[in-house]
């Protein structure tokens, strides 16, 4: 029985390049996108999350990312008022304000800031979660988000292979042309649509799967790459035990596993290295005792930034501004009330 296993493993293929602590990430796409994105940011890596909001479908994300490119700016015809607020279409909920001018500012702000970021970038994380979208009737444009707009007023439809393949290769070749190091990684977010139904679900992820397939064989060079994050969810962690308390989302020791496995696939090792200090700091950070003015945690905050300190000193690309003062001022607070 030594070898036995409990269970199946998903082949990860060898990623030529990797990412790290010296190369800049953006990442946009489905509410996986930021698990991921977040851990990375906790550990401070370079990211740029979702500058328009989770994303669902793939032409939501290609609009976000013709967007930038182009560094478009807003304007007020550009935006729905609906309950009280006024949105985008292209952007999630949490741009929209009751103010027009408010929305706008938050909207082109973004853009401007994520624009530069991706002309920078080294790599271009994009998770794609279904392949059905919805058209507003008024001009026929397909939208990011809704905004609880009646149903009424849109159509909905499932996107073609042919259709991703066609807007991304078009896509992925403009981007080239501003910034030819960026490489692509996709990924299937392993969160299923349920309200779409299990079988359709299950064709909307497939349709999603052979359009990267068919975008990664077109492009050479390990331009685009596909780390299998939907397979790990269906096949390594399959038991509902995995799952959050609806059912559907993933839970939280999911995202640990597949996030090992994804700093494993394609985060260099020196880096992977440097994050396990980091984590200590930033948990130290998190932490806040019963008691403080104390000489055991006097010792341990001196310690810490001492760390700290260390680290910034041999690792210049590392930002720990924030940490750094929080451990100081500390520090000099509980020297303070002891002596």
């Amino acid at each position: 029985m030594r070898n036995s296993k409990f269970h199946t493993e998903v082949n990860i293929p060898e990623f030529r390049e990797k990412t790290g602590y010296t190369k800049a990430n953006m990442f946009i796409g489905s509410c996986f996108t930021e698990n991921i994105g977040n851990r990375m940011n906790g550990l401070k890596y370079e990211v740029d999350i979702n500058p328009f909001g989770i994303l669902y479908n793939p032409v939501s994300v290609a609009n976000a990312l013709q967007i930038l490119i182009q560094e478009k700016e807003f304007t007020n015809n550009e935006l729905v008022y609906a309950d009280g607020l006024y949105h985008s279409f292209y952007h999630h909920g949490r741009f929209s304000s009751i103010n027009e001018k408010e929305t706008l500012n938050k909207i082109n702000v973004r853009i401007k800031h994520s624009g530069k970021f991706l002309r920078s970038s080294d790599y271009l994380f994009l998770t794609f979660g279904t392949s059905w979208v919805y058209r507003f009737k008024k001009n026929g444009k397909i939208v990011s988000n809704c905004h609880k707009i009646p149903a009424s007023e849109f159509e909905r439809e499932r996107l073609s292979i042919a259709e991703i393949v066609d807007l991304y290769f078009q896509l992925l070749t403009d981007l080239k042309r501003i910034n030819e190091k960026v490489r692509i990684v996709f990924t299937v977010s392993p969160v299923r649509h349920w309200k779409d139904g299990a079988v359709e679900n299950q064709r909307s992820k497939a349709v999603l799967l052979l359009a990267i397939d068919e975008l990664i064989h077109k492009f050479e060079n390990g331009f685009c790459n596909y780390f299998p994050a939907y397979e790990i969810m269906m096949d390594e962690l399959r038991d509902y035990r995995f799952y959050a308390q609806d059912m559907i989302h993933i839970s939280d020791t999911a995202v640990n596993l597949i996030w090992e496995k994804f700093e494993v696939a394609l985060i260099d090792k020196e880096s992977h290295q440097i994050s396990e200090n980091v984590l200590d700091i930033t948990k130290a950070f998190e932490h806040r005792p019963f008691n403080k003015n104390t000489k055991e945690h006097l010792k341990f905050v001196s310690k810490i930034l001492d760390k700290t300190e260390k680290l910034e000193q041999n690792y210049k690309f590392l930002k720990l501004d924030g940490e750094k003062k929080y451990f100081l001022k500390e520090k000099l607070e509980i020297e303070k009330m002891i002596k």
